[in-house]
């Protein structure tokens, strides 16, 4: 049997190395054919091109679809890595808030028993009015809103304007069926607030700018770019603790605080009462002129 097989792949070797010499330039001449072809008859290429391709489709169709099965299983093993490492991720914040829902818990207890044994007399629960912003009755000189609830609604003069982010003014006129609200950037607009973090007071004065600054400072007062500013309950005009802004910017020019509130953006805003008088008291729209 070897000795047949021997005059065959004496024959056989020549002949594979004469057609792998001679291929490549093949390939050339045919290229070469096929460009003067298809500058000689458009119209056969266009054929020859179309019924090609649409016998090389199924191939390429049968040929594709185990590289999507690869991508989607690759796309499906990162997807359940992701989810692997969002789980972990969720585990610990879930294992933080654990922790920290027991300690409020602890403090609630804490509270309601220091409150029990002095006697505290807790804030009165707030109710509110919802208004929608009918106008912008402002000016270069003026910054105030149009409410479309009045007197009949329940609204009263001094009562504190806010939205989600925090507080947006002060009902300063009441009418029947309408209201103004003056804005805390309003040049007359004075606020008793407070730092947060060290509890210092202060006053936030409007000066018809997007940027209020703080007034009347206690001596050696320190006040850091970021200190969060909530109303300070005194006067009697706010209940204390409504979030107003945080200190932007601290300089010789003076403490202007950034508001979380942007005025021009509001359409609904909610009227809280807290049943406090404060220095503004109302006066029944019959004796008003």
């Amino acid at each position: 049997m070897s000795v047949g097989k021997r005059p065959l792949s004496r024959i056989a070797a020549p002949i594979r190395g004469i057609t792998q010499r001679f291929a490549y330039m093949g390939m050339i001449l045919l290229a070469m054919g096929l460009m003067i072809l298809g500058k000689v008859d458009a119209l056969l290429m266009e054929r020859v091109r179309v019924i090609t391709t649409d016998a090389v489709a199924p191939i390429l169709d049968v040929i594709s679809r185990p590289l999507d099965s690869i991508n989607n299983i690759t796309q499906q093993v990162q997807e359940a890595i992701n989810i692997r490492e969002d789980n972990i991720r969720l585990r610990k914040e879930n294992k933080l808030l654990l922790q920290w829902q027991e300690v409020a818990r602890k403090l609630d207890a804490e509270n309601r028993a220091l409150r029990v044994a002095s006697n505290f007399v807790p804030d009165a629960k707030a109710s509110f009015i919802t208004a929608r912003v009918i106008a912008d009755t402002g000016g270069a000189f003026a910054h105030s809103l149009l409410l479309n609830a009045g007197e009949r609604n329940g609204v009263r003069k001094g009562q504190a304007a806010v939205t989600g982010d925090g507080l947006l003014g002060r009902v300063a006129d009441v009418g029947a069926r309408s209201s103004r609200i003056l804005l805390i950037t309003d040049l007359n607009s004075r606020i008793p607030v407070v730092i947060e973090s060290s509890r210092v007071r202060a006053i936030l004065a409007g000066n018809n700018t997007d940027k209020p600054r703080l007034i009347h400072l206690p001596p050696g007062a320190v006040i850091s770019q970021g200190d969060r500013v909530v109303t300070s309950g005194h006067g009697g005009a706010f209940t204390p603790g409504l979030p107003v802004g945080v200190v932007y910017s601290v300089s010789e020019n003076g403490i202007s605080v950034l508001l979380f509130v942007k005025p021009n953006q509001v359409e609904i805003t909610q009227l809280l009462d807290f049943g406090l008088s404060g220095i503004i008291k109302s006066l029944p729209v019959n004796q008003v002129r």
